[in-house]
């Protein structure tokens, strides 16, 4: 485990059964990044304005479809005070990739001074600054009414009832002011008021981060193990995994996801597609199983089902999502059995 600039929390936020079912300098152009990981940027989204075009799509669309506005997309309509402007959160998410761009130029000298601090990875270095930019000057945190552990998390524990705790407009909207942002732009204009606390979970906040870092090119992947994600950094030169539902910027090995923060076996690594850098199908799929999560949260089984319908299409492979399916759809039919069992008697 390595941990930079931030403190790490011990505390972790339960995902759930959602899913348990070239080289580039710092002081180079970003432009050659962007252009060295190509298909990674964001993609005009008035296209894709509604989830049921989103869901229209061929798979071997998807990645051309910013995972942001995916992500966005599959939070319509779901339980939670106010709705989002689509647009909005995009432009916001933009806004955070142009500081955190800024940001890591200008404290490029401490990664050139002292490389061996970050583990002689030019990489490492880019996400702390991502990390840290987000944290200081947009006020991302988790949320902590959210935090648990393995032996608290149940399927009722209401990690799902309130969607901005575990979609995206969560966390590019806040509601609550944090201290002044410390990390300031020499090249931006500071903010004209304390940024407003952006809380999120381990649903979310990984999201984050991988939508900034392909605003800036970066070659980020989501991961799954059960009930967590994470973030890959995974390209041709070199490949790490980044916790991002902590307080700090801590890397772990495949192995440890093994066993944290529930323990796998190799049949579910195989069936469930655990630990491997999903694809953009998959990662819709996942947004559709937390989207379904919420819904079965609201009692809203028919929605429910249907999210989880259409992430099995997207992921076939996953086990996961065809029980939770199976699920949902017994649990829809025994209201009529009920009523049936009723009727029959004397």
């Amino acid at each position: 485990m390595k941990s930079r600039l931030l403190p790490k929390s011990p505390a972790f936020g339960v995902v759930g059964l959602a899913l348990v079912a070239g080289y580039f300098l710092i002081c180079g152009s970003p432009g050659g990044v962007n252009r060295r990981v190509a298909g990674l940027h964001r993609e005009d989204s008035s296209s894709v304005a509604s989830l049921d075009t989103l869901l229209t799509l061929p798979s071997s669309c998807l990645i051309q479809v910013d995972i942001a506005s995916m992500n966005l997309l599959c939070a319509e309509a779901l339980p939670g005070p106010g709705g989002f402007d689509l647009n909005a959160c995009l432009a916001r998410l933009d806004e955070m990739a142009a500081r955190v761009r800024a940001e890591t130029g200008r404290h490029a000298y401490r990664f050139q001074k002292n490389p061996a601090e970050y583990e002689n990875s030019e990489g490492f270095f880019r996400m702390v600054m991502l990390a840290v930019v987000l944290a200081e000057d947009f006020g991302v945190r988790y949320a902590p009414g959210k935090m648990g552990t393995v032996a608290a998390a149940r399927a009722d524990d209401g990690f799902f009832a309130d969607a901005r705790y575990v979609f995206l407009h969560g966390l590019v909207r806040g509601d609550v002011q944090s201290p002044r942002s410390k990390v300031q732009s020499r090249s931006l204009p500071a903010p004209l008021a304390p940024p407003a606390l952006a809380l999120g979970t381990c649903s979310s906040l990984p999201v984050l981060q991988v939508a900034v870092g392909r605003r800036l090119g970066y070659p980020l992947k989501l991961v799954t193990t059960k009930g967590h994600l994470f973030v890959r950094w995974d390209d041709a030169h070199e490949g790490f995994n980044i916790e991002a539902a902590g307080q700090g910027v801590n890397r772990f090995s495949d192995d440890y996801y093994r066993h944290w923060p529930l323990e796998i076996t190799p049949a579910e690594e195989a069936t469930e597609g655990y630990l491997k850098s999903l694809t953009p199908p998959e990662e819709l799929a996942v947004f559709l199983s937390i989207r379904g999560m919420c819904l079965r949260e609201a009692g809203r089984l028919p929605e429910a089902a249907k999210a989880f319908a259409a992430a099995a299409q997207f992921a076939p492979a996953c086990r996961g999502y065809q029980v939770m399916l199976a699920s949902l759809r017994a649990r829809e039919q025994r209201p009529l059995q009920a009523a049936l069992e009723l009727h029959r008697r004397p």
